[in-house]
């Protein structure tokens, strides 16, 4: 896996960078859609190629080792021919997800010992094994097994999880089987402790790994706290590899990030948002649930050119919505991934014409 860094901005720290795969190559800045279950929920995965220009999308690695399985999944030709997706796939440690079950689970140096949330069994997951669930599943970019560090931690609490994390992620790297074009990914921790996570960066790239991602963020923190860690966060990590801002988040959080020097973004927020009836536009959010769009024949975004908002009226997408028609899913989440994907384009296009803190700043008023 190769990462040439294209171009930097001449007022900030953004960079626009182009990181080669086995399935294909990545231009950056980049959002990356989220398929948990091997599926970007009400996406087709052609569509999400073709009318969509998503370059890579997420797998779950805790929910597809539960269901169906990680071996089955091995045994039908991994999870691109799976899912019938040819692109990249990145696919998560299962940590986070292991940690969410907060009572359901206990932790040990070992690993994590947890109870199934969907038929209550007992699993066993370690940094080898998360490292081993993730190649069966062939994924192009896998993820060190981190503790994803609670919200709020004091700075022992802070200390006690990062080191258990960069002591894991030896192992997760230990474990990796390095092949022409996969790649592996650290995971930064510290919560919002600047010594912490500048500690942990150095114990990462002591380790060496293809790309560097900031965990432990967007966590519950307040916005102001959030926007004050990525830049200090991503500041650190090397500038010859990719930097990937777990988790994150909205369209102004990810401009910020960008603007950071941040490369790569995941989030499930425009497909969940999608289903509670909310869309992005260049406006701001557009709850198509409100009477005020009974009657409206207006697409959701004047400006937006995705089938969505060239095809239908707020009045048809009202009524979907108010029906809970699986059609208004589709068509919402259609819209909400183009926006993110073009988001992303619009930022690579004006760090090459070195405009981005003039387009940032448009587009950071527009989305208010």
């Amino acid at each position: 896996m190769k990462f040439d860094l294209l171009k930097t901005s001449s007022k900030s720290a953004a960079r626009r960078g182009r990181l080669h795969t086995a399935h294909g190559v990545i231009e950056t800045p980049i959002f990356m859609p989220v398929g948990t279950v091997g599926s970007v929920k009400a996406v087709r995965p052609d569509l999400l190629k073709t009318e969509l220009n998503a370059q890579i999308i997420l797998g779950n690695t805790f929910h597809l080792y539960l269901r169906p399985g990680h071996k089955q999944i091995e045994q039908l030709g991994g999870l691109h021919k799976f899912m019938n997706w040819p692109g990249p796939i990145l696919t998560d440690s299962g940590g986070f997800q292991v940690f969410s079950l907060a009572k359901l689970r206990k932790m040990s140096e070992d690993g994590v010992t947890f109870q199934s949330p969907i038929d209550g069994s007992t699993h066993h997951i370690t940094p080898e094994f998360s490292t081993q669930i993730q190649h069966s599943l062939d994924a192009t970019i896998t993820m060190a097994f981190d503790e994803c560090t609670p919200y709020p931690a004091t700075h022992d609490v802070a200390r006690t999880s990062m080191e258990l994390s960069m002591r894991w992620a030896k192992r997760s790297r230990d474990a990796f089987v390095a092949r022409q074009g996969y790649g592996q990914f650290g995971i930064q921790q510290g919560s919002l402790y600047e010594d912490l996570r500048r500690e942990s960066t150095q114990k990462l790239t002591d380790i060496g790994f293809e790309g560097y991602a900031i965990g432990g963020l967007a966590v519950g923190e307040p916005s102001e706290e959030l926007h004050h860690a990525i830049p200090m966060a991503a500041s650190m990590l090397p500038e010859d590899k990719p930097r990937y801002l777990m988790g994150v988040g909205y369209p102004s959080d990810i401009i910020k990030a960008v603007m950071a020097g941040v490369d790569m973004f995941d989030c499930v927020l425009p497909t969940r948002n999608a289903r509670n009836g909310s869309a992005f536009t260049c406006e701001g959010v557009i709850k198509v649930g409100h009477s005020e769009h009974k009657l409206s024949e207006l697409p959701l975004d004047p400006t937006c050119t995705c089938h969505t908002c060239t095809t239908y009226t707020r009045a048809y997408l009202h009524h979907l919505h108010k029906t809970d028609e699986i059609l208004g899913h589709m068509l919402l989440t259609h819209h909400n991934l183009h926006f993110y994907i073009n988001l992303a384009q619009t930022l690579r296009d004006a760090i090459e014409a070195d405009t981005l803190e003039e387009v940032a700043q448009q587009l950071l008023e527009s989305y208010r």
